[in-house]
C-alpha cells in the first residue's frame, strides 16, 4: 500500500479552498508578527495545558495509506474536557469576524481534535478558534463541542475528497523517481568544468549546505545546476526545486532546459510563475467578482482544473496555464500559484521567494526543508534584495487622497490630511532637497496604522478608488518594512517645491536574505560574474562554512582578442570623449566588420555618441536601445543580429540593461563588444550613504557601493560575446582605469592578455 505523507494544513487547504482571490488587499500578518501573537496567547495557558503539540494519525483510502500529521497550537487540559486551541493572527479588523467566517480554520482544528479524541478514546472534545490582532493584541474566541463520531465522518470525507489528487501525485512521483534514476547527463559530453560544477552542486545539496559558484559564461550553468538537483530529488533528498531568475529571458532558458531533459526521458512537473498583469485574461487587471468571471467562483472550480492539467501536462508554462484557465474559467495567475504547490519544480522571479510583499506564503517551513533554491544570475540579488526590503511614500498621493475623500469619507480624509501635514513639516526641514534622518519616523508610522485599518474597511465596503488602494498598499509596505528596520537601514527624505518622498532604505540586505533562505535545505547561488566572490558572499548573506567554487572559462583564450583604449570616460570628460570613441568604433568596424554591441553607462552618454556617429554618416547600420522597450521591440532588436550577415551592424545599449545579461547571440550573430566606462553607478545621495555605511563597518565603502557593482556590469556586457566553443570575437574596453591595479585584479583571466590601443 502506497504511503502518502500529508500535513493537516495542506489537507484542509486543498479541500476547503475558500475566500476571495480579490487581491486588492491582503490582511495576513508577517511570519514574525504571527509567531509573536501565537506566543502571547500561549503564555496565558494554565500549567497543565500544552502548546505546539505534535500529532499524527494514519487513515486508509483507495489503496493509499495517509500519514496525516501536524502541530496544534494548544491542547487545553484544565477544563471539563480537552480543548484544541487553533490560533490565527491577523492584521485585519476582528469586528468583521463571525463564527463561520473561515471554515478552513475550523477544519484544521477538527483534524487535531480527531487525532486527540482517537488517541484518548474520547466521546466528545472541545474545539476553540482564537483570533488575535497583531496590531492591538485584541482577541476573539469561538468554541464548539464535537463528538468523536462526527469527527471520524468529517475526516473520512476530507481524505475521500483529497484522494484523487493524492493518487495522481503518488503515481506521478513513482514515474518521476524512476525517470530520474535512469536519467543520464543530457549531453554527450561535459564541457570543461561542467562536471566539477555539477558535482559541487550535488555535494552541497547532499550536505545541506549553501553554495556560491562563479562559472564562466557558456559553461552551461542551467543544466549543471538542475541535473544534480534532480538526482538529489530522485534519491529522496529533495521534494521541490525553485529556479529563481531576475529576468524573463533567463526564465526561458530554464524552461528550455527542462523541456530538453524531458526528451531524454525525464518525467517532471514544472510550473512557470508569470506576473499577473502579463497573464491576465481581461482587458484590465481587476480581481473583482463582479468584473472578472475568472475570479468569481474560482475556488469552486480550481481543484478540477488542477487535476485536469496535471493529468495531461508536465511543462506548465504561461501559454499552457492560460489554455487550461480558459477551459475551466479560473484566474491564470492564481492557478499558477496553486500549481506551484503541486509541482516538482517552479521557475519564477526572485520576488516570489524573497520579497515580503509578494512572496509565496503557501510553502511552510516543513516543505522548505526539502526544497532547494537554484538562484540564477545571483549577482542581481544584491540590488534586487535592497529594493525588496526598502519602502517609500510620496506626499502628492496623500494630498490627492485628501481631496478625493473630502466628502466621500470623513475618516479617510482626516487620515490623509494628517499624513500630508507630516510631509509639509518634513519638507520644511529638508532645505537641501535631500537629507538623512537620524531615526525611523515613528510619528508617521503611528499615523499610517489607523489609516490602514480604516482604508481596509472602506475597501471591504466596496470602494473602487484606485488611489485609495495604492495608498493602502504603500502604507502597508512602509509599516511592514519598519518592523524590519535596524542598523542596516536609514531613513532618507527628498523634497522640492511640489513633492516630498520619505524612504526606508535598506543599505545591506544580507541579513534579511539570509533569514529568508535559512529554512531551505540548500541555496545554490551561481553566476558568471560572482566576482569578487567575497563581496557577493558578504552581500548575499553567506557565511564562512558555505561551499565555494570557481569554474574558469572552458573556451580557448585564443578565441578572444581584447583591447584597452586608455581614455577618460569620467563624467566631466564625456564631452571630449565622444570623438575618440567614435573613431575607435569606425576603425574597428572598418577593419573587422560583422555585428557588434557597444555598451554605455547611461542613456544620455549612449545617445550623445550615437548622434556623434550619425553626423559622419558611417558605412554601417546602427540601432539604439530605447527606454521601456516592449517585448516585441526587444525581440526585433536582437533579431537584427543575423548569422553570416553581409552588412556591418552596431547596436547601442546600456550596461546593466536588458541586452547586457541573458542574451545569447551565438556564432557570427555577434563578432565583438565595446564597453565604454567601468560601469560605476551614478554618484548620488543614496550611493554615498551606502559608501559611508560600508566604510563604517570596516569595509572599503567605495568598492562596495561603486566599484564592485560597476565592474559586474562590465563583465556581464563582455560576457555576451563568447557563448560556445565555436565563438570568437573582439572586446574593446574604453577607459584608462582598466589599466590600474584595482581594475586589472577584477578582470577575468581570459581578458588579461590585452593590447593597448593608442
Amino acid at each position: 500500500m502506497k504511503e502518502v505523507h500529508i500535513s493537516v494544513r495542506t489537507l484542509v487547504e486543498y479541500v476547503f479552498r475558500s475566500g476571495s482571490i480579490d487581491s486588492r488587499f491582503r490582511t495576513a500578518s508577517t511570519m514574525t508578527e504571527g509567531t509573536k501573537a501565537h506566543q502571547t496567547i500561549q503564555k496565558t495557558y494554565e500549567e497543565a495545558d500544552q502548546k505546539e503539540v505534535f500529532l499524527k494519525t494514519v487513515m486508509e483510502h483507495n489503496h493509499l495509506s495517509f500519514l496525516i500529521e501536524g502541530r496544534c497550537d494548544g491542547l487545553l487540559l484544565t477544563e471539563d474536557m480537552p480543548y484544541i486551541d487553533e490560533i490565527k493572527s491577523t492584521a485585519g479588523d476582528l469586528s468583521l469576524l463571525k463564527e463561520d467566517s473561515h471554515p478552513v480554520h475550523w477544519a484544521q482544528a477538527k483534524c487535531y481534535a480527531y487525532i486527540v479524541s482517537k488517541e484518548r478514546a474520547l466521546d466528545y472534545i472541545g474545539v476553540q478558534l482564537t483570533y488575535v490582532s497583531v496590531k492591538s493584541g485584541e482577541q476573539v474566541r469561538f468554541r464548539k463541542i464535537v463528538s468523536s463520531a462526527d469527527l471520524g465522518s468529517f475526516m473520512e470525507e476530507l481524505v475521500k475528497a483529497y484522494s484523487p489528487y493524492a493518487e495522481l501525485r503518488a503515481g506521478h512521483q513513482k514515474k518521476r523517481d524512476e525517470s530520474i534514476e535512469k536519467l543520464s547527463f543530457p549531453f554527450e559530453t561535459y564541457r570543461e568544468g561542467q562536471r566539477k560544477l555539477a558535482g559541487t552542486v550535488y555535494k552541497a545539496i547532499s550536505d545541506k549546505a549553501d553554495l556560491f559558484a562563479q562559472a564562466s559564461t557558456g559553461i552551461g550553468k542551467t543544466v549543471s545546476t538542475v541535473f544534480p538537483a534532480l538526482k538529489a530529488m530522485g534519491e529522496g533528498k529533495v521534494e521541490r526545486l525553485f529556479y529563481l531568475t531576475a529576468k524573463t529571458i533567463t526564465r526561458k532558458a530554464a524552461e528550455d532546459t527542462f523541456s530538453y531533459m524531458e526528451t531524454k526521458g525525464l518525467c517532471l512537473n514544472t510550473v512557470t510563475i508569470t506576473a499577473k498583469d502579463k497573464v491576465c485574461l481581461k482587458d484590465e487587471t481587476r480581481c473583482q467578482k463582479d468584473y472578472c468571471e475568472f475570479a468569481n467562483g474560482y475556488y469552486d472550480r480550481i481543484n478540477g482544473a488542477v487535476l485536469d492539467i496535471l493529468s495531461n501536462e508536465t511543462r506548465l508554462t504561461s501559454d499552457v496555464i492560460k489554455k487550461y484557465a480558459l477551459k475551466h474559467t479560473v484566474c491564470p495567475f492564481e492557478f499558477s500559484l496553486d500549481l506551484a504547490s503541486a509541482s516538482d519544480g517552479m521557475i519564477c522571479d526572485y520576488n516570489y521567494v524573497f520579497d515580503p510583499r509578494v512572496s509565496l506564503k503557501r510553502f511552510f517551513d516543513e516543505q522548505k526543508k526539502k526544497s532547494v533554491l537554484l538562484i540564477d544570475e545571483a549577482h542581481n540579488l544584491v540590488d534586487r534584495g535592497r529594493a525588496m526590503f526598502s519602502a517609500d511614500l510620496k506626499k502628492s498621493e496623500f494630498l490627492q487622497l485628501k481631496k478625493e475623500f473630502k466628502t466621500a469619507s470623513r475618516s479617510i480624509f482626516e487620515h490623509a490630511k494628517k499624513i500630508n501635514d507630516f510631509f509639509i513639516a518634513l519638507r520644511k526641514q529638508c532645505e537641501n532637497h535631500e537629507m538623512l534622518m537620524e531615526n525611523i519616523p515613528n510619528e508617521l508610522i503611528e499615523q499610517l496604522e489607523p489609516f490602514i485599518s480604516d482604508a481596509e474597511k472602506e475597501l471591504l465596503m466596496g470602494s473602487q478608488s484606485q488611489l485609495l488602494l495604492d495608498c493602502y498598499f504603500q502604507a502597508q509596505t512602509f509599516v511592514k518594512m519598519s518592523k524590519l528596520y535596524d542598523e542596516r537601514y536609514v531613513t532618507t527624505v527628498a523634497a522640492d517645491r511640489s513633492e516630498a518622498v520619505i524612504k526606508l532604505l535598506c543599505l545591506d540586505p544580507s541579513y534579511l536574505l539570509q533569514q529568508v533562505k535559512k529554512p531551505f535545505r540548500s541555496n545554490i547561488h551561481f553566476s558568471a560574474t560572482l566576482s569578487p566572490l567575497h563581496f557577493y558572499m558578504d552581500m548575499l548573506g553567506g557565511v564562512s562554512d558555505d561551499y565555494q567554487v570557481k569554474i574558469p572559462s572552458p573556451f580557448a583564450r585564443e578565441n578572444l582578442d581584447v583591447y584597452i583604449k586608455p581614455l577618460s570616460t569620467r563624467y566631466h570628460d564625456r564631452e571630449k570623449s565622444k570623438k575618440p570613441i567614435s573613431e575607435v568604433v569606425m576603425q574597428l568596424l572598418e577593419e573587422r566588420g560583422g555585428n557588434y554591441l557597444i555598451f554605455f553607462p547611461s542613456y544620455v552618454y549612449m545617445k550623445e555618441v550615437y548622434e556623434s556617429l550619425t553626423e559622419v554618416n558611417p558605412p554601417f547600420e546602427m540601432m539604439i536601445q530605447q527606454p521601456q522597450m516592449t517585448e516585441a521591440e526587444r525581440e526585433a532588436f536582437l533579431a537584427a543580429f543575423q548569422e553570416n550577415s553581409t552588412t556591418t551592424l552596431i547596436g547601442f545599449a546600456v550596461m546593466g540593461g536588458i541586452f547586457s545579461e541573458g542574451v545569447d547571440l551565438i556564432g557570427n550573430r555577434l563578432n565583438g563588444v565595446i564597453v565604454v566606462g567601468v560601469g560605476l553607478p551614478q554618484i548620488g545621495f543614496e550611493r554615498n550613504i551606502m559608501k559611508a555605511y560600508f566604510q563604517q563597518t570596516g569595509k572599503n565603502g567605495f568598492d562596495y557601493a561603486y566599484v564592485f557593482p560597476g565592474m559586474n556590469k562590465v563583465l556581464q556586457a563582455g560576457g555576451r560575446l563568447i557563448r560556445s566553443e565555436k565563438d570568437s570575437g573582439t572586446i574593446v574596453l574604453v577607459d584608462d582605469r582598466f589599466l590600474t591595479d584595482k581594475y586589472q585584479s577584477l578582470l577575468p583571466y581570459e581578458w588579461k592578455n590585452f593590447v593597448i590601443l593608442n
